[in-house]
């Protein structure tokens, strides 16, 4: 037959245990309670706080998303979906050859556990410190692209427009470009439905397009 466990000084009877155990609540009962006063009162977030995600720009307005689907597929919610396009020099959203036409989050899966962020390889996407995402309905749970990405600052113009003269994608990613290149403008947006304004031209008003071509 098996020894029996020889009891110990330290050895509590069984009776003592729950008696312990209940020690922690009874202790909390007396406590001070901690009441937000939430929404009127918020309370400051960390640095790191994972809230909304936000897409980048870079200093001249273009965007950092090259729409390579990474934090689609690092995500463990199957809560991003991403799909790529190729850039054009007539409509340029970002410096490299593809960017991301169209974006989403589902916030009613996101988990907000910020994978996504560490698999972005141009550091397009981040998280804000932004909370406030419950809503009533679960379509309006699903942010879209116009919805994450970055406002203009100073020195931006709005994409789609022409890169930096003289510069290419990697000059971009070492930091060398910190404003738009004077005189840069918005491209049109075919690809969204903009149409060309018909006899749009940099001519003057007074002297046809054609004379000044061939110099009449």
């Amino acid at each position: 037959m098996a020894e029996e466990p020889k009891e110990t000084g330290q050895t509590k009877p069984g009776f003592q245990n729950p008696v312990a155990g209940f020690g922690v609540t009874f202790k909390a009962m007396f406590k001070k309670r901690l009441t937000e006063q939430y929404p009127e009162q918020q309370k400051t977030t960390a640095p790191r706080f994972h809230g909304r995600h936000q897409l980048n720009r870079h200093p001249d307005g273009l965007e950092k998303c090259v729409g390579c689907e990474l934090c689609a597929w690092a995500c463990p919610a199957d809560a991003i979906y991403v799909e790529g396009a190729d850039n054009t020099d007539e409509e340029r959203y970002s410096p490299g050859e593809r960017y991301g036409r169209v974006y989403q989050i589902n916030y009613a899966r996101c988990i907000l556990c910020g994978l996504c962020i560490e698999a972005c390889p141009t550091r397009a996407l981040t998280m804000t410190n932004e909370f406030e995402l419950a809503d009533s309905s679960r379509a309006n749970l699903i942010y879209t692209k116009e919805q994450l990405l970055a406002g203009l600052e100073e020195g931006m113009v709005d994409s789609p427009h022409s890169i930096y003269p003289g510069t290419d994608e990697q000059d971009y990613y070492r930091g060398l470009v910190t404003e738009a290149a004077p005189g840069t403008t918005r491209q049109v947006a075919v690809s969204k439905g903009e149409v060309p304004q018909e006899g749009a031209s940099t001519f003057g008003e007074d002297e046809p397009a054609s004379g000044k071509v061939t110099g009449r």
